[in-house]
């Protein structure tokens, strides 16, 4: 996949199916509208393109008040975009002056003039350009004068899904990895360095790798223990997860820290992956260490068991 990250920088592309849309998640619905996009260009032997915005529009809009955390860095966005398929991602970026552009004037100087756009894709409830005054009936009332096919997907095909980023954020909020994942059709992932911390988990046996995630707006899921895997280096390891700011350890700050099942190497300042398999247990502050000690042992017990489940039933597909 190609990206673009300057309308001066686009090439003529052969025929293209284009939809358009901020796609944070790409979750089943947004999965939904790619593979019709993937069905439209193969009809005609075009090429695929994705228009983009970054950063979130909501965050220019409402600086103050956007209150919106994304389930991708960009990043991440491109490599699941490439990964269902996609030709080429254009990221405009949206600025207050951008968001000035009326929807009349998006259709023409960047679908018709800058893409030339062959069939364009959305989603039934897709708006853009200035107040956001354009969508499917805007287009198909022009769609004569600018001459490109458009395709809207049905509202029930989206509603039967029921899916929507929102919703995918309020499960991470709340620790409900098993909704989340569900509608995100994947494990939701964390990446970050992994940065020196305290070490108090070595005193008690259960060393950790203290993870800095340096996007500020990528939501981190409610403060709890998970069932995760990690990769590392493009190995996976099964591993434990705790965020928060472990309150049986006084004055301890906020942290996002996992301990590795059966694995002894020094990881200091490398990349990891977090995918995120299940809810493990809520927070809690113990008495002392020795509690403490106790509680993650039967942790492990219980991560023991879970990945040895989860290794036999990938045995048998």
């Amino acid at each position: 996949m190609k990206i673009y990250k300057s309308l001066a920088d686009l090439p003529q592309f052969k025929d293209p199916v284009v939809t358009i849309g901020t796609f944070d998640g790409v979750h089943l619905g947004h999965q939904k509208i790619l593979k019709r996009v993937k069905e439209f260009a193969r009809k005609i032997k075009g090429e695929t393109v994705l228009v983009s915005f970054w950063p979130h529009p909501r965050m220019v809009l409402f600086p103050d008040s956007h209150g919106i955390q994304l389930l991708n860095t960009f990043d991440e966005k491109a490599d699941l975009l490439e990964t269902f398929g996609i030709d080429h991602l254009i990221s405009i970026p949206f600025t207050a002056e951008f968001s000035e552009m009326t929807s009349d004037d998006f259709i023409q100087e960047i679908l018709v003039n800058k893409i030339k756009t062959k069939k364009l894709v959305i989603g039934y409830d897709h708006r853009f350009g200035k107040d956001r005054a354009g969508g499917f009936e805007h287009l198909k009332a022009r769609q004569e004068r600018y001459k490109f096919d458009l395709e809207e997907i049905p509202r029930q095909d989206i509603d039967d899904i029921g899916i929507s980023s929102t919703k995918i954020r309020k499960a991470l909020n709340t620790g409900n990895i098993g909704i989340a994942n569900e509608f995100l059709g994947r494990p939701y992932q964390l990446e970050g360095t992994v940065v020196e911390g305290d070490k108090i988990g070595r005193t008690i046996g259960f060393p950790t790798a203290n993870i800095l995630v340096e996007e500020a707006d990528k939501l981190v899921p409610a403060d709890a223990a998970y069932l995760v895997k990690v990769e590392i280096e493009k190995e996976n390891f099964a591993g434990m997860l705790n965020i928060g700011n472990r309150p049986t350890v006084s004055g301890s700050k906020k942290s996002i820290e996992v301990h590795i099942l059966d694995f002894q190497k020094e990881i200091y300042g490398k990349n990891i992956r977090i995918m995120f398999l299940d809810f493990l247990r809520a927070q809690k502050k113990f008495a002392n260490l020795i509690d403490l000690k106790t509680q993650l042992e039967k942790d492990r017990q219980m991560a023991a068991k879970f990945f040895g489940k989860e290794k036999h039933d990938s045995n048998d597909k």
